[in-house]
């Protein structure tokens, strides 16, 4: 299929948890194949919910209520993603003790389908974050770090192509630039190289080759800065192909999405949930016959 062009009809709104999940039937859908993503970014270990006199985010977040939110809405649509945008290690005692083990296993049992690395998943070094994969279950995506001579080469992928539906989602992963926020010692001769580049040869081989129908970034770049550094706002205008990006790395919390034109001037959006998994990002595209898709995006309280 050729790229489709968003419609500018993005709606946004806050919802919280009903014990049916929420639905977005008021949206005209009908013939148009359905596919909800999913997502989170910055959890760093935060397994429980904040305690009940926390100032600012009393009895939110716990992963055991991502889990109720996750399955409702998964039994409302099937063909539903589930992503995270990194920093999944270092925050709580948890990760102290357990070192990842607990992140990567609960993951695991809530099915999330892929995540990229953030700079605080090598707190432990390169060699602890090897040896927390075995109990990942899901995808581990960067396209922009070079592993080569490390412990961690071969073992994350630039890229994975699902299916939903009879439609293809490519998603892939960028990370920061290590130096400056991880000691060397801990991610030794991993080597940053260049995230626009790599994501324009990502892109082109998910749409070209792979005939991707969607394609979702999972950045751990940033959001924004005052700086010319490499952001999501940065990527977004100078790539091609992208028409999702899920930051992470700036604890950015977004009401709704936004609208950036690319090289191309398509547009493109881009969305971050905050941090600590008090929140569940929503968006959900609608493709029709006609190969248009539009969209409509939630960000859910946990």
């Amino acid at each position: 299929m050729k790229r489709r062009q968003f419609l500018n009809n993005t709606i946004a709104s806050t919802a919280f948890i009903s014990a049916g999940g929420l639905s977005l039937a008021s949206c005209s859908t009908a013939g148009k194949k359905h596919i909800t993503i999913l997502h989170t970014n910055d959890v760093h270990s935060h397994i429980d919910p904040f305690p009940a006199d926390h100032s600012r985010n009393p009895n939110q977040g716990g992963v055991a209520r991502r889990a109720a939110l996750i399955e409702s809405i998964r039994n409302e649509n099937p063909n539903t993603l589930l992503l995270d945008a990194g920093d999944i290690f270092q925050g709580t005692p948890y990760f102290n003790f357990y070192g990842g083990e607990i992140e990567f296993k609960l993951m695991s049992m809530l099915k999330y389908d892929a995540a990229t690395l953030g700079n605080h998943d090598f707190d432990n070094g390169i060699d602890g974050l090897f040896a927390q994969l075995p109990n990942a279950k899901f995808e581990i995506l960067n396209a922009n770090y070079d592993f080569t001579n490390t412990v961690m080469d071969t073992q994350v992928k630039p890229y994975k192509v699902f299916k939903k539906d009879g439609l293809k989602i490519g998603v892939f992963g960028l990370g920061i630039e290590l130096d400056g926020l991880v000691t060397q010692k801990l991610y030794k001769e991993t080597q940053y190289l260049d995230p626009i580049g790599k994501a324009q040869d990502i892109t082109q081989k998910l749409k070209e080759d792979e005939k991707c129908d969607l394609v979702i970034c999972l950045s751990h770049l940033g959001y924004q800065y005052k700086s010319n550094k490499v952001s999501d706002i940065v990527l977004a205008r100078n790539t091609e192909n992208i028409d999702l990006i899920i930051g992470g790395h700036t604890h950015t919390f977004m009401d709704k999405p936004v609208v950036e034109k690319n090289k191309k001037g398509e547009n493109v959006l881009i969305n971050q949930v905050g941090c600590y998994g008090i929140y569940l990002g929503r968006i959900d595209f609608y493709f029709d016959a006609t190969s248009d898709k539009t969209n409509t995006s939630v960000r859910l309280d946990v």
